[in-house]
């Protein structure tokens, strides 16, 4: 196994990994990214991207290529199938950075293994995700591609009611199930919710569950399943959103980052430090995180900045924004 030193080395190649890998090769800082897979993440099934300041439309591959050759013009480093194991500070002040067939010692880390969209695990989910047919995780990104269509929503927590509310702005009708008989969301956005519905673009079902999403080319409609009675019915729609959960691909560092109840790493959120000096998070994977291509880029972003003020003092990682120590880490 090599022991191979770099200036900065980035976990995960999706947007904020891509976007800290820029930032730090455009600095002349010796960085590289490992990538598990391939650079993008989830971006890369994304069909349309319309919410992206001052671009009117791109694919999410063509924006990850596009990124990718920027930060290879900078000369930054991307490894791909390179899937990190662990990590561990020294006391020299470096941090170790492991993976199957190397480990990296490094000043500065950032963390951007992203997110990954609980999926039903239904036949037809996959098929039109990947197609970009109808079936989408994100009702904030993909609404405006649905104006004056009808489609399914599933889910019962926060996201799945807001989301719905946000589907009705643009939806000829949006029929939300969940699979029991009252939601888990927060009561006043449960209260919001039932108000929307008085309107009569957004219908309720509980105890409803979806065991199917049926089509050619396109989603065309989904089999429901009445859990109470066991009768099923294929239900036409346009579109299937699916709001059940997020999971952060957080589980190799649960033994050396602190991270929350699920999962998500905890960080100080002016800075994006976390609490191992020199290690910085960014994107979807950390606490609070809005969960938009753009935050995620911005996140990235910061973290190359704010890692100059660690680089230079690293006292710094203990100091709050007037200066005060903060016993952060």
């Amino acid at each position: 196994m090599a022991e191979i030193k770099k200036d900065v080395v980035i976990v995960g190649g999706g947007p904020a990994g891509l976007a800290a890998a820029l930032y730090c090769g455009r600095h002349r800082h010796d960085t590289i990214v490992l990538e598990k897979m391939a650079p993008g993440g989830q971006i890369n099934l994304t069909d349309r991207i319309e919410n992206y300041p001052g671009i009117v439309q791109i694919g999410g591959f063509e924006l990850v290529e596009q990124l990718v050759k920027q930060v290879k013009t900078f000369g930054a480093e991307i490894k791909n199938s390179a899937e990190v194991t662990g990590l561990a500070p020294n006391k020299d002040g470096y941090v170790a950075v492991r993976t199957d067939d190397d480990v990296y010692r490094t000043k500065v880390v950032i963390l951007t293994p992203g997110s990954e969209y609980r999926k039903l695990g239904v036949p037809g989910e996959d098929k039109f995700r990947q197609a970009g047919s109808g079936v989408s995780y994100c009702g904030t990104c993909d609404a405006p591609f649905f104006r004056d269509r009808e489609v399914l929503a599933i889910g019962g927590g926060n996201v799945a009611v807001e989301d719905t509310i946000h589907l009705s702005r643009f939806c000829k009708k949006v029929t939300l199930i969940h699979r029991r008989n009252e939601f888990r969301a927060e009561k006043v956005l449960v209260e919001d919710l039932l108000t929307e519905a008085k309107k009569g673009v957004i219908d309720i079902r509980y105890d409803t569950i979806c065991t199917s999403i049926n089509g050619s080319d396109k989603v065309e409609s989904a089999t429901l399943k009445n859990v109470k009675t066991g009768k099923s019915e294929e239900f036409a729609c346009d579109g299937v959103f699916i709001f059940v959960g997020m999971d952060p691909n957080t589980g190799f560092l649960k033994d050396s980052v602190a991270l929350n109840e699920h999962g998500y790493i905890k960080c100080d959120p002016a800075y994006l430090r976390t609490n191992v000096p020199g290690v910085f998070v960014a994107g979807d994977c950390r606490e609070g995180a809005a969960m938009q291509l753009a935050t995620a880029i911005g996140d990235g972003v910061a973290c190359a900045m704010f890692m100059k003020e660690y680089l230079r003092d690293p006292g710094w990682w203990r100091r709050g924004i007037g200066g005060e120590m903060t016993g952060w880490a």
